[in-house]
């Protein structure tokens, strides 16, 4: 079974979108599975990540934030030399 990765972020924000195309390019072999949650769509998500996103997250972690931060997920996928 493929790893649950969640991504947190807001429309029109630079940084999230810059984010999302790395982790798109991260998983393009399918080494994991991305949801999305846009904050401003939901009221508690907003005032728990509220000026943190982008958030990337796994089993309720943070693993990053504002930058993907490769060596964090590689480390959390198991593929630290890859």
């Amino acid at each position: 079974m493929k790893p649950k990765l969640q991504f947190y972020f807001r429309q029109g924000c630079h940084l999230c979108e810059d984010m999302w195309q790395q982790l798109l390019e991260e998983g393009a072999d399918s080494a994991f599975e991305l949801e999305s949650f846009d904050i401003d769509r939901n009221q508690p998500l907003n005032e728990k990540y509220g000026t943190l996103i982008p958030v990337l997250e796994a089993e309720g972690r943070i693993l990053c934030c504002y930058y993907l931060d490769r060596m964090a997920l590689h480390a959390y996928l198991g593929t630290e030399n890859a």
